[in-house]
């Protein structure tokens, strides 16, 4: 099939690289022309594991390209999936300004691109988007868009990626999910993904759109619950690692193992705009969501625990180790370390630290420009080495695994490590100075 991606992301790239190595005519399209190059030059935009490969491969066998004009990319399209950015307003509500701008360049496009074989083109969104956008936002875009031999029909189709394993994911999600009315639409979406290993999904669109949300406020949960657990059975000289080990052996009532184990707080471009999102609904329905809002508080206590428990030290030079929101990503967007490092800044201590993938030089969109809100002196505190980070340091706070920074740990053996990350090893867990975040 011939599709056309617009927004090439971590979602996007993926999505677009994913299809292309299936066989599909993909046509990525972004308005940052520096993804758009590193694209067409067959090289990911975004840092993620076995994407570059996927990316190199499709646009050598041809099948994979990218462009800045969406009447390039619409040119006899069939499908066209939606993966732009999402973020929270001032308020917590969800900015649909991006995927506005997008259902409309696409609008525009097809007065100048020519139609499919078949006529039909399935607008599909893949953002995560509050239930009725579909029929508020994006289906009255099309309503008259039959003329120039066009039918134009809507989807919603949401995405379970996770950044740092999402090529992985992207083959084997946990569900396939079409939310439509649209038999033709239906049946272009199943062909589309017929590659994959999973029964389809055929809900409506409202469906389809709250899926997502509530994966992800239960992600979310399970996150805070296990720091919880953590807090309360330390002060009983429990490891909270070991019950909820244990605990998530139960696959009858307490589902998956997923997110339920104690370290640092949950960040990241998803769970916190989500939530935020979430709490807005409730409060226009005037509906009390005491858990959901009570897990953001949550989160926040891990993040104002570890700085208090850097102050108790009474240290003043902290080297850290890792900043992006999770392992195998250059995402730092709503890092809680990037939090923790800001805070830390803030109160006048001498910071240093070592990401094992972040390359600031290579950030681009919202995730540079998060962090240069956020660390705007951030070139002071980067250590090329995780050796140049802990390099004098009193305290370590820790939250990557990557070998080379444990091998450093363990050899700088600093007075005060805080494990930030809950599964270092029993070597650095022998430390001296060892201090678990929630055991």
């Amino acid at each position: 099939m011939r599709a056309a991606v617009i927004g090439l992301g971590y979602v996007g790239a993926v999505t677009a690289a994913g299809l292309a190595a299936r066989g599909h005519d993909v046509v990525g399209v972004d308005v940052d022309e520096a993804k758009v190059a590193q694209l067409s030059a067959g090289h990911s935009p975004v840092v993620e594991p076995g994407l570059n490969e996927l990316i190199a491969d499709g646009v050598a066998s041809g099948r994979l390209r990218a462009t800045t004009d969406v009447v390039e990319a619409m040119q006899r399209a069939e499908v066209c999936l939606v993966c732009v950015g999402t973020p929270s307003g001032a308020h917590g509500e969800t900015d649909l300004s991006h995927v506005e701008r997008a259902l409309a360049g696409v609008r525009d496009a097809l007065a100048l691109a020519a139609p499919p074989e078949g006529g039909l083109l399935s607008v599909v969104v893949r953002s995560t988007v509050p239930p009725g956008t579909g029929d508020q936002v994006v289906a009255p875009v099309f309503d008259d868009a039959v003329a120039g031999g066009w039918e134009v029909a809507t989807a919603m189709c949401p995405e379970f990626l996770r950044e740092g394993c999402g090529v992985a994911d992207f083959y084997d999600p946990p569900f396939l999910v079409i939310g439509t009315e649209h038999p033709g639409t239906r049946a272009q979406l199943e062909e589309l993904f017929a590659f994959l290993d999973v029964p389809a999904h055929q809900v409506d669109v409202r469906t389809a759109e709250a899926l997502k949300y509530a994966c992800n406020a239960f992600h979310a949960t399970k996150v805070v619950f296990a720091n919880e657990v953590a807090r309360v059975f330390r002060s009983y000289g429990v490891d909270a690692r070991r019950v909820m080990e244990i605990f998530c052996e139960d696959h009858k009532l307490n589902i998956a193992p997923a997110y339920l184990r104690p370290g640092f707080a949950f960040g990241g471009s998803c769970l916190p705009k989500d939530l935020r999102s979430l709490h807005h609904m409730a409060r226009e329905s005037d509906v009390d969501v005491p858990l959901m809002f009570a897990t953001t508080t949550s989160n926040e206590l891990v993040v104002r625990e570890v700085v208090d428990r850097v102050v108790a030290s009474g240290r003043c030079r902290v080297g850290m180790l890792g900043l992006s929101f999770k392992a195998d990503t250059d995402d730092v967007r709503e890092s809680p370390s990037v939090d923790l490092a800001e805070r830390l800044v803030g109160k006048g201590y001498d910071v240093r630290i070592y990401d094992p993938v972040l390359v600031p030089e290579d950030l681009v969109g919202e995730n540079r420009a998060h962090l240069t809100s956020r660390l705007p002196h951030l070139s002071r505190l980067l250590a090329p080495t995780p050796e140049a980070a802990l390099a004098g340091a009193d305290v370590a706070l820790v939250s990557t695994g990557a070998r080379l920074a444990v091998e450093a740990l363990l050899a700088a053996d600093p007075p005060v490590v805080l494990d930030l990350h809950g599964a270092l090893g029993p070597e650095v867990e022998a430390l001296a100075g060892y201090r678990g975040t929630g055991w």
